[in-house]
């Protein structure tokens, strides 16, 4: 592979790096940042093409083995004092790496529209979910619950966006996603192919969560879940076949949305609507 070691935060090779806090000015590079070794390590092993490297040189030899298995790869070796400049915040873990942005995906290619999943999947559809961590821990807990894909609405924050990235772990370059959605259609295009859509809600009126994937068990599922605040907007309730409520203490209003996503997914897989 080709290995540059550089000294001189001013080269313009590594000019990709430069105020990658400004997730406008990587997103208008087609580009996305990984922060990390092991998430380094999943961009390498995921769909997405990495565009190079920039690491400290104990990072390189940690890093080895995944590198071997790409050959072409540009990677950029620099003292960790030139790397926090670049970067313009300190990398503690000395690695840093660029993908690149693929086109957008349309929901409907992401789930196979028409078609059927075997074993019945289950998908994750966000509302208006705008902050970065809670973007990236939902992700995380897709991942770890075996989710085929997340949905995305226009108003939801990036998945590819460094922050979100790192919270999921590297798992928003794993599990697949559309974003953009118009979820109003999407549900309604899920519901002609025979999922049963289920939206997450603190209302008293919801079953609790257990019974409502009890009762659609077999069943291929979204899960919908809204605004960290406000929860789902009325059409998109509407727009969902089941509404369901993870039961709680009284003086407890509602979870996080990640964590609830988190909950929702392991009772649909307690279930075996997800097996």
């Amino acid at each position: 592979m080709p290995v540059l070691s550089l000294d001189d935060a001013g080269d313009s090779r590594i000019a990709d790096y430069r105020g990658i806090p400004d997730p406008e000015l990587a997103r208008s590079r087609g580009v996305f940042v990984a922060e990390g070794r092991l998430v380094v390590q999943r961009l390498l092993s995921s769909r997405f093409t990495t565009r190079s490297l920039m690491v400290t040189r104990p990072t390189l030899e940690a890093l080895a083995p995944e590198l071997d298995a790409h050959p072409g790869l540009r990677v950029f070796v620099v003292p960790q004092a030139v790397m926090n400049t670049v970067a313009g915040f300190n990398i503690h873990r000395g690695c840093l790496a660029l993908g690149e942005r693929p086109a957008p995906l349309p929901w409907d290619e992401l789930v196979g529209r028409g078609g059927s999943l075997d074993p019945p999947g289950v998908l994750v559809a966000l509302e208006r979910v705008g902050n970065v961590d809670n973007v990236g821990a939902t992700f995380r807990a897709a991942a770890a619950f075996g989710a085929c894909g997340v949905l995305l609405d226009q108003s939801c924050a990036d998945p590819l966006y460094r922050k979100a990235i790192r919270t999921s772990m590297g798992a928003a370059l794993q599990v697949p996603f559309a974003t953009d959605v118009v979820l109003l259609d999407a549900l309604a295009g899920l519901q002609h192919d025979g999922w049963a859509v289920v939206g997450m809600t603190p209302s008293a009126g919801a079953s609790p969560a257990r019974e409502v994937f009890a009762a659609v068990r077999g069943t291929r599922v979204a899960i919908v879940l809204g605004h960290e605040g406000d929860g789902l907007t009325a059409p998109v309730t509407h727009a969902c076949t089941h509404l369901a409520r993870i039961p709680m203490q009284s003086d407890v209003d509602s979870l996080n949305v990640a964590m609830a996503a988190g909950i929702a997914l392991y009772e649909c897989r307690q279930s075996k609507a997800l097996r």
